[in-house]
């Protein structure tokens, strides 16, 4: 049974049960059930107050997600029937909460008179990262706990905060340690049948700045309409009282839910916690977690990993010959954890420990009695052949050995070894101690107990570990690649970087692709077009980055790229730039036009779409989820579109087939030859990559 009930000694106490995490789900019958209990202790003679619980570690994270493509009446109306049949109860209910409550598990204990929790708990309505607001009268009871101003900043940031700091703010009465669910029992049995009024009128001591702050971040955020939204609903109860209120929250909640932001949020934040599930390891045995890592390579990459490791509570041993090396690795982790301590992000006493996670070593037999080494060298074949033989001599039997890489072939560099089953890629993103993606290469000859290693090493270190296969540039960068083709090859034609950067950035993207590799490097591209011109020369690209590289404009590490970059960082539009691009256009016989902001988007996300479409094919990507799950994580793609293939169904596979007809007869037509998979999905009458009917 999800809901079971007992009395304990006059005290009504009802447990329920959906693990892992407790959802109050509709479709599991949890809120009806839920409500039917209340409503029967409630009336019962012998009961005076009621204790509301859930088993296992965590009180409920809230709404099912995957319950959320419904209707509104199907989703929220069993959990709002249930808050307001706690409203209406005669007898005082006491939550006990542990590990969390969050969504719509904080909105039924907001319903409830007391709330006890652990120390560990962490409470928090963080719908609006969904692109929803709380829809279960979180916008109204929450006001009425803790005052409009920290409700207001709470609601709309989807902020989380501690048990220790929601019972300074009044929305938790108690923090237990130990037996929660016990302690709540006994406070239950103090109250002598007393209620707390749910009609207290929210204090709105600086309501007016928390709303005017609330209402001038969201016009900045992309979207900030479940923000706008929110701040709606909250002030709507201020001026005409909580059933209005909670009219407008229901009212607004429902748009919300089928907007397409809300869709594209939902989407990722299933996407992100589908791909740790990979197709063919179901059976195995759940792997040993990584206890001690060594990376070899102590540059920018190889110093940010080790952070990341560090991070997540690990020891790492970083080797390098070169001492020099070594000496501005100790000195660049030591600067960045002195940063997180001064801003707060890290206690004195987190940040020593974790520079003292993180040993030197110019020895490579110090790889011994690592579970996992990273090779983290230049990109260069013949330095990785150099350490990975010496990596086959040196690390323990069964030691991961893994290649931090971003386009070379894993399964040359396993052939280096006597042991190609323990060889895996790790392409991390720079900086690596902060991005969250992490694209897990699983070579041809890579055991399946190797690549499930990898994955709960990705978990332990906070990453969002996706499976690649291997080909040139894995998922993110072999897409990326076509999506610069496309970037270049609008210049040629009429725009100038400034206008390409600012469409994608309206877009959505985090930042447009000609910032991005003056942020990267523009001498990263410059190595990688050179090898490509000698290994495809039938996929040629524009001259003109190669034209900026010449001048020695690398981006924002020489000062310029594509824009100047002065002290602030900041990149400033180059007339010179401009006349450069300009020059080309007229080099190549072209009389440049007018290119619409839509263009420019339609080329480039069709590009990375068509890509993506190869790349399923070829088998490098398991599911269409994968690919949007590492454009969001790892190329800034805009979360609430929820990556480029979701974007493809939204659009609809109609139009996308059409659009690039149309470039295919056009400007450099040949790099819109159609992925067979569109076509194939399209001639089926499917109007989704995902399989779903037209």
């Amino acid at each position: 049974m999800p809901v079971e009930t007992r009395i304990e000694n006059g005290i009504g106490v009802i447990v329920f049960s959906n693990p892992p995490l407790n959802p109050i789900s509709a479709t599991a019958g949890i809120p009806q059930a839920l409500r039917e209990a209340v409503i029967a202790l409630d009336a019962h003679p012998d009961v005076t107050a009621l204790v509301l619980a859930s088993d296992g570690r965590m009180f409920s994270a809230g709404a099912d997600i995957a319950e959320f493509n419904g209707d509104a009446a199907t989703i929220a109306g069993p959990i709002r029937g249930l808050c307001a049949t706690l409203d209406g109860l005669a007898k005082p209910v006491v939550t006990a909460i542990q590990g969390g409550a969050l969504g719509g598990g904080l909105e039924l204990a907001l319903s409830t008179d007391y709330r006890l929790a652990t120390p560990d708990a962490r409470l928090g309505l963080p719908e609006v990262t969904l692109g929803l607001i709380p829809g279960a009268g979180g916008t109204q009871r929450l006001p009425c706990r803790i005052g409009i101003a920290q409700a207001v900043k709470l609601i709309t940031t989807g902020t989380t905060v501690s048990a220790t700091a929601a019972q300074a703010m009044g929305l938790v009465d108690d923090v237990v340690t130990g037996d929660v669910r016990a302690a709540a029992i006994t406070f239950a049995r103090t109250l002598s049948g007393r209620r707390r009024s749910r009609d207290t009128a929210p204090a709105t001591d600086g309501a007016a700045e928390a709303l005017a702050t609330a209402r001038a971040q969201a016009a900045q955020g992309a979207p900030g309409d479940a923000a706008r939204a929110a701040v709606e609903a909250i002030e709507t109860g201020m001026r005409d009282g909580f059933d209005a209120g909670l009219a407008a929250e229901y009212r607004l909640f429902d748009q919300l839910l089928v907007s397409e932001p809300a869709r594209g949020l939902r989407h990722q934040f299933l996407a992100e916690r589908a791909v740790a599930r990979v197709p063919g390891l179901e059976a195995l045995e759940k792997p040993q977690p990584v206890r001690a890592v060594a990376l070899i390579g102590s540059g920018t990459m190889g110093t940010g990993i080790a952070l990341a490791v560090a991070q997540a509570g690990l020891p790492v041993t970083v080797i390098d010959s070169t001492e020099a090396a070594l000496a501005r690795s100790r000195a660049t982790v030591a600067s960045t954890i002195a940063r997180a301590v001064e801003r707060g992000r890290l206690s004195l006493e987190a940040g020593a420990a974790q520079e003292g996670r993180i040993r030197f070593s110019s020895d490579m037999a110090d790889v011994r009695g690592a579970d996992l080494v990273i090779e983290a060298v230049f990109e260069d074949m013949g330095v990785k052949k150099t350490v990975f033989e010496a990596l086959d001599r040196l690390a323990d039997p069964g030691t991961i050995l893994a290649s931090n890489t971003s386009t070379l072939d894993v399964d040359q560099i396993a052939a280096f070894t006597s042991r190609p089953q323990d060889v895996i890629g790790t392409h991390f993103f720079s900086p690596a101690n902060i991005m969250r993606l992490l694209e897990v290469v699983r070579g041809a000859r890579t055991a399946p107990a190797t690549l499930a290693r990898a994955m709960g090493f990705a978990k332990q270190i906070r990453k969002v570990g996706v499976v690649s296969g291997v080909c040139d540039g894995f998922i993110g960068n072999r897409m990326f690649e076509e999506y610069l083709r496309q970037a270049y090859f609008l210049l040629e034609e009429g725009a100038l970087p400034q206008q390409v950067d600012a469409a994608m950035e309206a877009f959505g993207m985090a930042m447009g692709p000609l910032r991005t590799m003056d942020l990267a490097g523009q001498d990263i591209g410059w190595s990688i077009r050179k090898r490509r011109a000698v290994e495809q020369p039938d996929r040629p690209y524009s001259r003109i980055p190669d034209l900026i590289c010449e001048m020695g404009r690398f981006g924002q590490k020489t000062g310029a790229g594509y824009y100047l970059y002065g002290k602030g960082g900041k990149g400033e539009v180059d007339p010179a730039i401009d006349a450069l691009v300009v020059e080309e256009s007229k080099r190549l016989g072209l009389t440049r036009r007018a290119i619409s902001d839509d263009e420019i988007v339609e080329r480039c996300v069709f590009a990375l779409v068509n890509e993506g479409a190869r790349i399923l094919d070829d088998k490098i990507a398991y599911r269409p989820l994968d690919i949007d799950t590492v454009w969001v994580c790892g190329y800034g793609f805009p979360r609430f579109r929820g990556g480029p293939m979701f974007y493809a169904d939204r659009v609809g596979l109609p139009r996308v087939l059409e659009r690039i007809a149309a470039f295919a007869s056009g400007y450099q037509g040949w790099a819109w030859e159609t992925a067979p998979l569109l076509r194939r999905v399209a001639s089926t009458g499917l109007s989704s990559l995902n399989g779903d009917a037209a």
